[in-house]
């Protein structure tokens, strides 16, 4: 999995306890002070310094984690999310980027670990997308377009290889305070006329639970999903989004 910092991050340190864990990230510097601080924790630990956007990187972390570690049983699909922008603003190349990044990552990772799990009869993949599969987010017309796409993958894998003991789910965050979310929401404030902690206050108003979730809360529903207590559950985008999201 991405996972130097936010979601990944919070993914990785709730799995530690129960998992050994291969990481990468673009990032090494702070890929290795998070794989420290885990490894102080008792946790076992590889990291990799991978843009999971391309195949090569992607192959070379597979490879590593399989000497490692031997067969994949989890795997915690993740990347950093497209850039923001309306339709018509985006480039032919971002469009691109952002297939690569947020969708190819992800399908190109269940393609390597999938053959094994369907082998041995066991598997876990999950998926981390955003809420945009339930409801389009204003200006973030990239994610809107590919998250749903990934959750078409992730109903459909679910049905094929459910039999075979392999559960597929998707993860789709609201507002979870992350790098990202408050680099999008101070974009935000300025086109507003107003301060970041103006903005953020009136979204926090609009959510149900009356504030971002952390990336911790996250990280525990990606553990449950990961454990043999989840068994019965597949095909399924579980919003994270303290009832954010009023769509069915």
């Amino acid at each position: 999995m991405a996972a130097s910092r936010g979601l990944g991050r919070g993914s990785a340190e709730a799995l530690a306890s129960d998992h050994r864990l291969v990481l990468c990230a673009r990032n090494a510097d702070r890929l290795q002070t998070l794989a420290a601080e885990l490894r102080e924790r008792g946790a076992d630990v590889v990291t990799i310094a991978a843009d999971v956007s391309r195949p090569r990187d992607l192959d070379t972390v597979f490879d590593e984690a399989t000497q490692s570690f031997g067969p994949v049983d989890v795997l915690v699909a993740n990347a950093g999310g497209p850039p923001p922008g309306s339709f018509l603003k985006l480039s032919e190349e971002q469009w691109h980027e952002a297939f690569e990044l947020t969708f190819m990552s992800a399908v190109r990772a269940i393609r390597h670990v999938l053959p094994g799990m369907l082998e041995r009869g066991f598997g876990r993949i999950i998926v981390i997308g955003s809420s945009s599969v339930k409801q389009p987010i204003e200006n973030l017309t990239l994610s809107n377009a590919f998250r749903p796409a990934l959750l078409g993958v992730v109903k459909s894998l679910a049905q094929e290889v459910a039999r075979q003991g392999v559960t597929v789910n998707i993860v789709s965050p609201g507002r979870i305070d992350t790098d990202r979310v408050r680099t999008l929401d101070e974009s935000r404030a300025r086109a507003n006329n107003v301060t970041y902690e103006e903005f953020r206050s009136s979204n926090e108003r609009s959510i149900p639970a009356g504030r971002y979730g952390e990336p911790a809360e996250l990280g525990a529903l990606v553990a449950f999903l990961a454990s043999d207590a989840a068994a019965y559950i597949t095909g399924q985008s579980i919003l994270i989004d303290g009832g954010m999201v009023s769509a069915l």
